[in-house]
C-alpha cells in the first residue's frame, strides 16, 4: 500500500510505503532513484498493527522508481504502484507520480 499526505514543505508529499509484517521474513527497505537504490537508506520498522512502514518526502509533480528489497535477496513490487516500466536489470519497477 502506497499512502500520500502532505509533505514537510509546499512543494513536498509525504509517501509512505506499507506492508504487511511477516515475523518470517528479512528486514526489509524500500529502495528507488530517490535513494539511489540503497537497501540501508529507507527500511521498513513494523508498526503495532502488524505492517510495516517507512516514509519519505518527495517532490510534488515528479515520478519514482521504486521496488522493495528484502535482507535475504529478495526483490518484490508493490500492487498499489501507479505503473510498472522494465528496469535495468530486468525486472520491472514501480511507477509512483506525484
Amino acid at each position: 500500500m502506497i499512502k500520500r499526505s502532505k509533505g514537510k514543505s509546499a512543494n513536498t508529499v509525504k509517501v509512505t510505503f506499507v506492508i504487511p509484517h511477516d515475523s518470517n521474513q528479512a528486514p526489509v527497505s524500500v529502495v528507488g532513484d530517490f535513494n539511489d537504490w540503497d537497501p540501508s537508506a529507507l527500511k521498513l520498522v513494523k508498526r503495532s498493527n502488524d505492517t510495516r512502514s517507512a516514509s519519505v518526502d518527495l517532490a510534488k509533480g515528479a515520478s519514482y522508481r521504486f521496488r522493495y528489497y528484502a535482507a535475504d535477496g529478495a526483490w518484490f513490487n508493490d500492487d498499489a504502484a501507479d505503473a510498472y516500466a522494465m528496469g535495468d536489470q530486468g525486472a520491472d519497477d514501480c511507477i509512483i507520480n506525484l
